[in-house]
């Protein structure tokens, strides 16, 4: 869900940023500028994954603690010249069973995202004015279950901090899209593998409304790190959701082919 901008201009530009930031002092680096150079830097050694596949769960608990539990799968595509391809299907309990989120990610301008409901037998399309709201009653927002380019955000380093033993660079990004339900975020990413660690979320009154926070990484494709577990926690409600992720498998040989909204119906 948190992913990127094409291979090839992302990987110069980055290269690009920090050569300037070497030669001529890290004092002549502009906190947005370093910010930027960060952000391709971590996206671009996520890149040439080609596709993947995982079995996940989501857990929902209330402010009480008390949980519902539901399973899914997921597949993602990637898309050198824009944002990734995904798609979300639930398969269990029975009332969401069939439940399908295709979400084409774009590197500007808004993300299109439809919505399967088999008890209406009908895909709805997810308006952008809506995709702050939550998917499926957790406590990630639609945006949110998009791929996360670049070029969605303005960038600021803010500084760098350890945190449980880790070295951190921490930056701030704001989106560009006026119509995102989060005014900034707060990035902390490890500086050993441009991994991230924690995400705080600011709502349309800049005030903080969640934190997202990464677990138990693993590493595949000898490059590849993929956060077993997600865990969003609504300050503001008191409620939170995990997603608890399965083996990650990659390079499926997907097309586009397999994600088009017209066949969401036939998702299996």
């Amino acid at each position: 869900m948190i992913k990127q901008v094409n291979i090839k201009t992302g990987a110069i530009v980055a290269g690009f940023l920090l050569m300037v930031s070497t030669l001529v002092g890290a004092s002549a680096e502009t906190p947005e500028e370093k910010g930027l150079a960060i952000a391709l830097e971590a996206e671009r050694r996520d890149q040439g994954f080609s596709d993947s596949r995982a079995d996940l769960k989501m857990v929902l608990r209330n402010k009480r603690g008390e949980a519902a539990i539901r399973t899914m799968r997921s597949k993602v595509l990637e898309v050198s010249e824009d944002g990734d391809k995904s798609i979300f299907v639930f398969d269990d309990p029975r009332d969401v069973k069939g439940t399908a989120l295709l979400t084409f990610a774009h590197k500007s301008g808004e993300d299109d995202q439809w919505l399967y409901l088999p008890a209406l037998k009908r895909v709805k399309r997810i308006a952008s004015k809506n995709k702050s709201g939550p998917f499926m009653g957790s406590e990630f927002a639609y945006e949110d279950m998009s791929s996360q380019e670049v070029d969605k955000y303005e960038y600021r380093y803010l500084r760098e901090e350890v945190v449980d033993g880790r070295a951190m660079f921490v930056i701030e990004q704001f989106p560009v899209d006026k119509k995102s339900g989060y005014t900034r975020q707060i990035i902390w990413i490890g500086k050993e593998h441009y991994r991230p660690f924690r995400v705080d979320y600011y709502d349309r009154k800049h005030t903080h409304l969640k934190t997202l926070t990464f677990l138990d990484y693993k590493r595949y494709l000898d490059k590849y790190w993929r956060a077993q577990k997600m865990d969003m926690e609504n300050h503001q409600t008191g409620k939170s959701t995990t997603l608890e992720w399965g083996e990650f498998i990659f390079r499926n040989g997907y097309t586009d082919r397999d994600f088009n909204r017209n066949s969401l119906a036939k998702t299996r």
